[in-house]
């Protein structure tokens, strides 16, 4: 008897949460309202079997129970019952699938005037490309990925050269507008999903796949990942901005094309050494950093992640936070750097700066800060090399102190807040695994042992 009233319980229970609870579909912001009706229709008929079932379960238990006096009596069969559950059944089911069948017919059957942009997925972050004012393509290559081709575009194939790059893993679309999604990943399986569009799809290393919609929604939405590809999976954020299409020809207009990039002349060190002049009196005339200045080490660093935080300091995506005073003092020198050519030049010069490797300022336990930087070696390397691949700088051989500083103002919410911030951002949570500044140190100790040398002179042999 007591199961009975537990089932019914259960039911009750069941539908209270159901009908109650502040847990909904996020407010769709495309053409694909159909999915949420199949979804709706699948509770509806999901939700009537499990009351009945469970109903019913209750009754024979209440029904048939054991009483004085009364003998169980055993049926084999009961056609009348079975043509009834195949009938009902097989109504159900059709009633799950027919819709699904129609939706998936209008979701392979791209639109004739549907634009067209491609989604490339990486370990752990998201880029775009548009296909220029020919509309087409030009023809990708993994093997051609480099730090000056990221995206891996053949340059002897013409279609490329007009190719609208954006290395960001922000992407705009204009509102109303039908567009086709290509979808290119560079090493694993990885997922584009925008839980506003409704519709996702996977990348799949090696091929091609596609989706499509019409954005109705102007507003920014954020882009997840929902297939595990690796440690980093859950920091895979990029944002979708849904703008009128003025605003979004606007943006695109600014954008480099892949021949533009490639038309870039070669950095130069040495005019970069003639910029670096200014840099000297706080960083050393080699590079080799000033902590009675607060100047970290910056020899030896990667060209690219100094490219990216001149950016950041000149963008105001970093060194505006309040409290970030030493942030705030490098935007003003960051301000000096006035265009790409000039950063790019610098940072090369930087790059091929010798120094001698800083004295390790932080004490802590070596063997525990080995077990901790396990999460760090994903990305930055296992003996700190940096990985531009990964967005992850160089560890090794850099200002103790410095790396001290900035794994607290990440978990302070002095960096990695700002809304471009996406590399700060996920760094930010990375950092918060590490719960202490017994943690930090230790972790900071070991990094202090690293070489990277070796692996850098392997790479280019």
């Amino acid at each position: 008897m007591a199961i009975a009233v537990v089932l019914v319980l259960l039911v009750i229970g069941s539908l209270i949460f159901h009908f109650a609870s502040p847990w909904w579909f996020t407010p769709i912001a495309s053409n694909w309202s159909t999915m949420d009706d199949t979804v709706i229709l699948t509770f509806w008929v999901t939700g009537v079997v499990f009351i009945a079932v469970n109903l019913f379960l209750a009754w024979v238990v209440w029904k048939y129970r054991h009483r004085k006096g009364h003998k169980a009596k055993y049926d084999p069969e009961n056609k009348k019952l079975e043509w009834w559950l195949t009938i009902v059944t097989s109504i159900g089911v059709a009633a799950m699938l027919a819709p699904g069948l129609f939706v998936w017919g209008k979701f392979v059957n791209v639109p004739e005037d549907a634009a067209i942009v491609e989604v490339v997925g990486q370990q752990w972050h998201w880029n775009f490309r548009f296909p220029g004012d020919d509309g087409e393509f030009g023809h990708s290559d993994a093997t051609l990925i480099t730090p000056e081709n990221p995206f891996g575009l053949d340059p002897d194939d013409p279609r490329g050269s007009d190719d609208v790059l954006v290395a960001s893993p922000e992407l705009r679309l204009p509102v109303d507008q039908p567009v086709k999604v290509l979808l290119r990943s560079k090493d694993v399986l990885h997922n584009f999903t925008v839980t506003q569009f409704r519709v996702k799809m996977d990348l799949v290393p090696g091929m091609i796949t596609h989706m499509w919609l019409t954005p109705t929604v102007p507003g920014s939405y954020e882009i997840l990942c929902e297939e595990l590809c690796g440690m980093g999976h859950f920091a895979m954020r990029g944002r979708v901005v849904v703008t009128p299409r003025e605003e979004f020809e606007t943006w695109l207009a600014a954008l480099p094309t892949f021949g533009a990039t490639q038309a870039l002349a070669a950095a130069d060190p040495a005019a970069g050494a003639g910029l670096y002049a200014v840099c000297t009196a706080c960083h050393g005339a080699s590079g080799e950093g000033n902590p009675a200045l607060n100047a970290p080490r910056l020899a030896g660093q990667q060209a690219w992640y100094i490219r990216r935080q001149l950016d950041a300091f000149r963008d105001g995506r970093r060194g505006a936070k309040e409290g970030d005073v030493y942030g705030a003092q490098m935007r003003a020198f960051a301000a000096m750097v006035q265009d790409d050519t000039s950063a790019r030049n610098l940072a090369a010069h930087l790059e091929g700066l010798a120094a001698p490797q800083p004295q390790a300022t932080v004490a802590g336990d070596v063997d525990r800060g080995r077990r901790l930087y396990a999460n760090c070696a994903n990305c930055h390397g296992h003996q700190g090399e940096g990985i531009w691949a990964l967005n992850a700088p160089r560890l090794a051989h850099m200002s103790d102190w410095y790396l001290v500083r900035q794994l607290q103002n990440f978990q302070h919410g002095v960096r990695g807040t700002d809304a471009g911030d996406y590399y700060g951002w996920q760094m930010a949570t990375f950092a918060d695994a590490l719960k202490d500044e017994r943690s930090i140190n230790d972790v900071v100790a070991y990094i202090n042992t690293l070489d990277p040398e070796p692996v850098r002179t392997a790479r280019k042999d």
